[in-house]
């Protein structure tokens, strides 16, 4: 009876609270962090917009348009920032790809909005490529185990307890809740391929 509309519901809360995070967060930083940040926060937004359980509130078929092109327009983003500078633009340019990718298989699917199988929740399947879907689930499936590996706390010898304050495990404080904010969305981007 909940099963689809609460999933929905909870991706959308999960996602929308990971895009206000990271407006906080691009509010506070500085060049390239900002841009990772304003990124992100589209792609929180974006996704707590493509979860919203279409039992509940159906999308305008505008709506699946405009998921195409802010998406697309973050792939090309994605892109760019991959080009200049890689590592965790590499990240953004497949997220926005398979956002991008999912709007499309929403747009393609006769009727999937009215059927309630917006993101796949809720109705018939909205459909997507076996080989692509798969591929983009092994990568966010890698990316949650590693980045969750990352959030375990790292033993620390006796006599650096202070040092521990400073970086715990190597990494700056404050940083574990940015790296759960991207493990969450990653989560996110999980369930929503499995329901494509």
């Amino acid at each position: 009876m909940h099963g689809p509309a609460l999933s929905g519901w909870l991706l959308v809360v999960v996602c929308a609270a990971g895009g206000a995070y990271c407006l906080r967060r691009m509010r506070r930083a500085s060049g390239e962090e900002r841009r990772a940040a304003g990124g992100e926060a589209v792609m929180g937004f974006g996704m707590a917009a493509m979860a919203l359980p279409a039992t509940v509130v159906a999308p305008p078929e505008w709506m699946l348009v405009l998921y195409v092109a802010v998406f697309g327009l973050a792939a090309a983003a994605g892109l760019l920032g991959a080009v200049r500078g890689g590592g965790h633009h590499l990240h953004h340019l497949v997220g926005s790809l398979a956002m991008l990718y999912m709007a499309v298989a929403m747009v393609a699917a006769p009727g999937a909005a009215a059927t309630g199988a917006h993101a796949g929740h809720g109705g018939a399947a909205t459909g997507g490529i076996p080989v692509l879907t798969g591929a983009l689930l092994a990568y966010f499936g890698v990316y949650v185990l590693r980045s969750g590996t990352r959030l375990v706390p790292v033993a620390v010898p006796a006599g650096a307890a202070g040092e521990a304050r400073a970086a715990v495990g190597g990494r700056a404080p404050g940083s574990e809740l940015t790296l759960v904010c991207r493990l969450s969305m990653a989560l996110a981007m999980l369930a929503m391929l499995l329901t494509l």
